[in-house]
């Protein structure tokens, strides 16, 4: 299993590499496209069991949509950013305003059916695929790296503390493993990841402590951490009730790509507001 996962995360690894090494941004862009395509196709099966046309649509609607903006971002002069602007911050709101208590009520024993959570699938999906889209062609991929990193060492931190010193169950309901220790090892982790990459020029850290300055930025890792532990405990959410310990078996020895991406779908549209708007760097 070990061995699996490896080769599939080497692979990923080059894959991505490869699109970023282009000068133009079609190929990150379709990848991205690709990933969240298939997010969507896993998402809608755990929240509508049984459906077979559904997931396959919504997977291969969101594809046409962000290719859609893609086209109209690279080769527009006179881009439209309204869907993404609208879904943006209606993602932000949900994953606040209603995913937030619903990972906390922790009823994993409800029905997996829900339309609500269908619904939003694609929502967050394309936020989350056009903040990354906007990122990268306006930013470049070193920018987009630093934001992923901040996703990455949240789950890292919170893993290895909750081995060594986790002794009290977070979320039991919905995945017995998480402790509070490693959250707050994953949140401090983001902290520390957010100040020292502010040293970094280009970087997400330095984009928002630029923004915010530096107690404002500490204040915003703080709220992107804990997103991101609400990601990962969403999905978690979903899968309980759906019964299952995988969203597919795409990428071998690691499950779905929404498996993937759970936590990268929470943050990414809240990030990308706290760091674009208050720059004043989107067309209105």
């Amino acid at each position: 299993m070990l061995k699996q996962r490896v080769l599939t995360a080497v692979v990923l690894l080059a894959i991505l590499g490869a699109t970023t090494y282009p000068q133009s941004a079609w190929p990150f862009l379709i990848f991205l496209g690709i990933a969240c395509a298939c997010a969507g196709w896993e998402w809608s099966k755990l929240t509508l069991p049984g459906s077979k046309a559904i997931p396959v649509l919504l997977g291969l609607g969101l594809f046409a949509s962000t290719m859609l903006q893609a086209a109209n971002w690279i080769d527009n002069h006179h881009p439209n950013y309204l869907w993404f602007l609208g879904s943006t911050f209606v993602s932000a709101f949900v994953w606040i305003l209603a995913v937030i208590p619903s990972v906390l009520a922790g009823q994993a024993q409800k029905p997996p059916r829900n339309i609500f959570w269908t619904l939003f699938a694609p929502v967050a999906l394309f936020s989350t695929w056009a903040a990354l889209a906007y990122h990268y062609i306006h930013h470049g991929a070193l920018y987009v790296l630093s934001l992923l990193i901040l996703i990455w060492v949240a789950d890292i931190a919170a893993y290895f503390a909750g081995k060594a010193w986790g002794r009290h169950k977070l979320a039991p309901a919905i995945s017995p493993g998480k402790t509070r220790e490693g959250a707050v090892a994953g949140i401090t982790g983001v902290v520390i990841w957010i100040i020292g990459s502010s040293y970094w020029p280009d970087s997400f850290g330095a984009s928002l402590v630029t923004n915010w300055s530096m107690p404002g930025a500490i204040l915003c890792a703080c709220l992107l951490g804990v997103l991101s532990i609400i990601g990962d405990l969403f999905e978690s959410l979903l899968k309980r009730r759906a019964g299952i310990k995988d969203s597919s078996n795409l990428l071998p020895g690691h499950g779905g790509v929404y498996d993937r991406i759970d936590a990268v779908v929470a943050v990414v549209p809240l990030a990308f507001l706290m760091t674009e708007l208050p720059a004043g760097a989107i067309p209105w």
